[in-house]
This record gives C-alpha cells, structure tokens and sequence, in this order.
C-alpha cells in the first residue's frame, strides 16, 4: 500500500460529519420539541460508535485476522441495531416520520465515497474491481439521489411506484459492492503479483465505511422502503 494523500482522509471525515448532519435533521423532525432529547441522544450513540472503532482500530484490534473475523463482527453491530429499532413499536414510531427527501438526499454521499474508494485504489488500498472502473456503479446511486428526492418523493412532483423501484436498485448496487468488498478482504483473499486486496478498510478513518457509512445507507434505504410501503402521506422537508 502506497502512501495515501491527507486529502482523501479529510474528504472521507467530512462524508462523516454529512451522514451525522444528516441524521440528526431527520430524526430531529421525526422527534421535534425542545425538551426532546432523542436526536442528541442517537447523535450522542453514534459518536461514542465511532469513537469505540477508532479506538479499536488504533489499538491493531482488526490487524489480527487469526480466529474470528473482527471487522465482519464488529460492522455487524450497527445492523443488529438496525433489526431493534424496527423491532420496537416506539422506534418505529421515529422511523415512519422521518422526512422521506432527507432519506433521500443523503445518498448524494455515495458520490464521495466511490471518489475516496477509487483514490485508494490508485494508492492500491483496494483493488480497482470495487471502482466505478471496475464492478461497482454504485456512485449511479448517489448522482440519481436528488432526481429521486426531487420527483419521487419531493413536496411538487411524487411517484410512489418509482420511488420504490429507485430505492430497491439502489440497495441492490449497496448489496454488490459490499459483496464485492467482503471477497477482497485478507479474510477471503489472497493477492498475487500486482493484484491488491481490500486493505484500506483496517486503517483509521476508511474503517468508518463498513462500521458506518454503510450501515447508515442500509439503513435510509430500509426507513424509504418502509414509509412508502406502509405510510400514506409523506411529509417533505
């Protein structure tokens, strides 16, 4: 692995603070009134997350690969935490009145992650498979994001039918990169000659991508799928 530039660190920190930014207005609508502390709670939860796998990855935790995947256990937390809040009436409650477009427009991130996933690449902390010059269109996902937050969901132009489809496309390209990320990594493969494998993911702050951003996404995409299917009326913010 080649030296990586500061800039592709500092780029992916503020993909980071989005996706919190974007997290807190929504569940600040869904949760309104000043004595509500929910949104500085979740807020509160998801730093302490990030600041738990820092910690973890600064410590050589997921260096180890002997025994357990410690990275795959790890990143599946967030999703077990994803099952609860379904699970839960009173969360659910939370979730359906998220605003949909917020939803939505979050996954205009997905633009700078495939740029950060393909600067490391070229530092070949990846292999250039997971790109959008190879087997991964996820980046279509967040170019076509404000299109579908616009007419698809958005307060002028709506199309429930189209929304839906927008959104099991987009999880399918999520589900094809994860894919492809999991079989690159040092768990699942062995690199030879030139080939690199997905090592960038071990080291701080790239680590945040299947421990955060990615669960994240899952999870917008998951609430989207959930109030079109089950909720009338959309609010729009």
């Amino acid at each position: 692995m080649e030296e990586i530039p500061s800039y592709v660190s500092a780029t992916f920190i503020l993909i980071v603070v989005a996706v919190l930014g974007f997290i807190f207005y929504a569940v600040s609508v869904s949760a309104p009134g000043k004595k509500n502390l929910t949104p500085s709670i979740v807020i509160t939860i998801l730093i302490a997350w990030i600041f738990l796998v820092t910690g973890l990855t600064f410590s050589g935790y997921f260096s180890n690969l002997s025994g357990v995947p410690r990275l795959p256990a790890i990143a599946s937390i967030p999703l077990a935490a994803i099952i609860y809040l379904f699970a839960w009436p009173r969360t659910r409650q939370i979730l359906i009145a998220m605003p949909i477009t917020t939803l939505h427009y979050i996954h205009i991130i997905r633009v700078p992650v495939e740029m950060v996933i393909w600067w490391l690449a070229v530092s070949r902390a990846m292999p250039m498979d997971m790109t959008f010059e190879g087997s991964n269109l996820d980046i279509i996902s967040g170019i076509s994001a404000p299109f579908a937050a616009v007419f698809m969901v958005g307060a002028r132009s709506k199309s429930k039918i189209g929304a839906i489809i927008w959104n099991g496309l987009a999880l399918a390209l999520l589900i094809n990169i994860v894919t492809l990320a999991i079989s690159y990594t040092p768990y699942l493969y062995t690199p030879s000659g030139s080939e690199v494998g997905n090592i960038g993911i071990f080291f701080f702050p790239y680590v945040l991508l299947p421990t955060f951003i990615v669960p994240a996404v899952f999870f917008s995409h998951l609430v989207s799928l959930f109030q079109l299917i089950l909720k009338k009326d959309h609010s729009q913010f």
